[in-house]
């Protein structure tokens, strides 16, 4: 099966899971069928996936994931106030590294509006059903929504990425409080526990909340560079200790590596700004 085969096979069976769409033609060109999967993919509702199916898809994704160019972390350079952070512009889908995070509504299982803009969206786009169905079963046992300020971890499926952190950042309705800043301090702190707990080197971090949940970038990156910086400087004190004690036996060392991935140029200034 070709690429461009896969990519109609998928459409014709997604569209026969979605009965609403079934009637609809496919688009004779390559971009109009790959916004059709998109949408397709978007609206799908969790459940389990056919082996067929996932061959399928996932050969699928990892090729687009290939053509669209993957940017392995190891080739970014440091910033020049701290060789443990980078900064990195560009589409979070491309990135290779331990992890990327997700800011992600409360529901946890993606972005349903069908070619939506926001990274949830993207992100479930390019990481395959399965990632939905994954977060729709954590859900599920958990029995409630997702508090805002903690953190789940998932693999990265057909992502360069091999995990993907989700985290549900504060909503700014009004004016900015205190309130709003502690519970974007607590998003990272969860994701940077979690990675952590799960032994990663390396962890990308998206612009949290500052997008439709509206919260002042310049602020927002503030906070993200305090709260990196500080847990990096107390993991450094805590490894040091435990080195000592084990007599320097355990290679594992903590998170090596935070990237600020940003999109817009002016998010891209305010971190150079704090951070060069």
């Amino acid at each position: 099966m070709t690429h461009e085969e896969a990519r109609i096979w998928l459409i014709a069976t997604l569209k026969k899971m979605n009965p609403a769409y079934s009637k609809l033609p496919v688009p004779g060109d390559e971009q109009g069928q790959k916004d059709m999967l998109r949408i397709l993919m978007n609206i799908c509702a969790p459940s389990p996936l056919s082996s067929q199916f996932l061959e399928i898809q996932n050969a699928y994704l990892r090729r687009e994931s290939i053509l669209k160019g993957i940017v392995d972390e190891r080739t970014l350079g440091p910033c020049a106030a701290d060789p443990r952070i980078c900064i990195w512009q560009g589409d979070i889908t491309r990135l290779k590294t331990d992890a990327i995070v997700n800011a992600a509504n409360r529901g946890m299982t993606g972005c349903y509006q069908p070619l939506h803009g926001c990274i949830d969206n993207a992100i479930h786009s390019a990481a395959g059903l399965e990632l939905r169905w994954i977060c729709w079963r954590i859900m599920q046992k958990q029995g409630s929504e997702e508090p805002t300020g903690q953190a789940k971890i998932t693999p990265g499926f057909c992502l360069p990425a091999r995990n993907v952190i989700h985290t549900v950042g504060p909503i700014v309705f009004g004016g900015l409080t205190d309130e709003h800043r502690r519970l974007l301090r607590s998003c990272y702190e969860s994701c940077l526990r979690i990675a952590e707990e799960n032994r990663l080197r390396s962890i990308a971090f998206c612009c949290i909340s500052t997008g439709e949940f509206m919260f002042p970038p310049a602020e927002a990156a503030a906070i993200a560079v305090r709260t990196v910086r500080d847990f990096l400087d107390r993991q450094a004190d805590r490894y040091s200790e435990i080195g000592s004690y084990l007599g320097g036996t355990d290679n594992y060392r903590g998170i090596e590596k935070v990237i600020f991935n940003v999109f817009k140029d002016s998010d891209r200034k305010i971190y150079e700004d704090l951070l060069n």
